[in-house]
């Protein structure tokens, strides 16, 4: 089983600390930022970063939906993770100056692939496809902060 990775990052023209609380403001602007790949989005606990409950359904690809039931915690100023209990996917939001009103947001999503054969496949193809979602969203994450 190897581990796959997929890391999208952008700069947005927005000061750090509010585009770090727009991304970890889930019973907000959250939802409003996820893309059409991702449906039944649910905050059962919390809703502000650190001690946040959220489910959704991602659908990656016609044929791959996960389930994601996410606890998210806040190990770091400007850093916050949310680890799937359903799965060993943990996605890791980095949001850090990047020079005057700027921010650099950098989003990593890392999961224990299948082995073999699928997994080449899982290797190969997945972290594209994910980066494509991570970098919508990202977009998204952008209009709303820079209004």
């Amino acid at each position: 089983m190897a581990q796959v990775e997929a890391t999208t990052e952008r700069v947005v023209a927005a000061d750090p600390d509010k585009v770090f609380d727009t991304i970890a403001d889930y019973s907000g602007t959250r939802g409003k930022l996820l893309t059409e790949h991702f449906s039944e989005y649910e905050v059962r606990e919390g809703g502000d970063g650190e001690g946040t409950l959220v489910h959704w359904k991602l659908q990656a690809t016609s044929k791959r939906v996960r389930d994601c039931l996410l606890e998210v915690s806040e190990p770091a100023d400007g850093e916050l993770v949310e680890k799937d209990r359903n799965s060993s996917m943990v996605t890791v939001w980095r949001v850090t100056p990047a020079g005057e009103g700027a921010s650099r947001v950098v989003v990593t999503t890392t999961w224990n692939g299948a082995g073999g054969i699928g997994g080449f496949f899982e290797k190969t193809f997945a972290p594209k496809g994910l980066g494509r979602i991570h970098d919508a969203v990202l977009a998204n994450l952008a209009a709303e902060v820079e209004k």
